[in-house]
């Protein structure tokens, strides 16, 4: 199958490199026909103009930090004039300050929590919001997700903020349908992400889920949940919002694994 995404302005923020899971996504995207642009910020946005390289056509890479409304505005009036509409966007953000992670939940000061639900959590809502009036009838905002129903190893406060981003989406689901803007959510296993890789204690997942998953997973993997995001952006998810997809090999849906 080609070309479901042919014809629409896709906005993918996250990409670092090419370990990002927002990499798979602009890539997968691109070969669907869909026209991209990146963002980033800080010093992180010269490895998105790095890593831009390497897609085809090369996107443009526009600098939004999520925690700054002025960054917010000037992308909305950058693909306003670029693209005069915008058809998708892939929320790929998340951050915690070290010590609201790493096994140290109950030592974690409020400044450090607040960073992190803001960036993680309500930057969703900011950045849709923020681009609202670009959206079209039909438009398709999807966020990253690890499912936060469970209280993971070493995840501490971004557990926390995953959980405020799953309510996060499902009100913006609600608020947005009337203009036929869908809100989802990808809950993808644990991959050996730049990211992932600054969560002290987190890759002890990997192993635990490769066992229980019933299809395996592949922690190196990232195009099944690139595949993912771009089933969800395309036409052929009319019908729904506010819903968690997992993309994690099954692992969801098992029970305890036997000792």
């Amino acid at each position: 199958m080609s070309g479901l995404l042919e014809g629409k302005k896709v906005l993918i923020t996250g990409v670092l490199d090419r370990r990002s899971i927002a990499y798979a996504a602009a890539r997968l995207a691109q070969e669907q026909g869909a026209e991209i642009a990146l963002t980033g910020f800080d010093k992180g946005i010269r490895l998105t103009r790095r890593t831009a390289q390497k897609l085809d056509p090369e996107p443009p890479v526009l600098e939004l930090d999520v925690n700054r409304p002025e960054h917010i505005e000037a992308v909305a009036q950058d693909l306003k004039e670029r693209w005069g509409e915008l058809h998708g966007i892939l929320h790929a953000i998340a951050f915690a300050p070290p010590d609201a992670l790493g096994g140290n939940f109950t030592k974690t000061g409020w400044d450090s929590v607040a960073t992190a639900l803001r960036t993680s959590a309500y930057s969703l809502a900011a950045l849709t919001l923020g681009l609202r009036d670009l959206l079209v009838s039909g438009s398709s905002v999807v966020a990253l997700d690890f499912d936060a129903r469970y209280a993971w190893p070493a995840y501490d406060w971004m557990g926390v903020a995953k959980a405020a981003l799953e309510s996060t989406a499902r009100y913006l689901a609600r608020d947005l349908g009337g203009q036929g803007i869908r809100v989802n959510l990808i809950s993808a296993g644990p991959l050996h992400t730049l990211a992932a890789k600054g969560i002290e204690g987190f890759e002890e997942i990997g192993g635990e889920w490769d066992r229980q998953a019933p299809l395996g997973w592949d922690a190196r993997d990232t195009e099944p949940v690139g595949r993912a995001v771009v089933s969800l952006m395309s036409d052929w998810w009319p019908a729904t919002t506010g819903e968690l997809i997992h993309v994690d090999g099954g692992y969801h849906a098992m029970g305890a694994p036997i000792k």
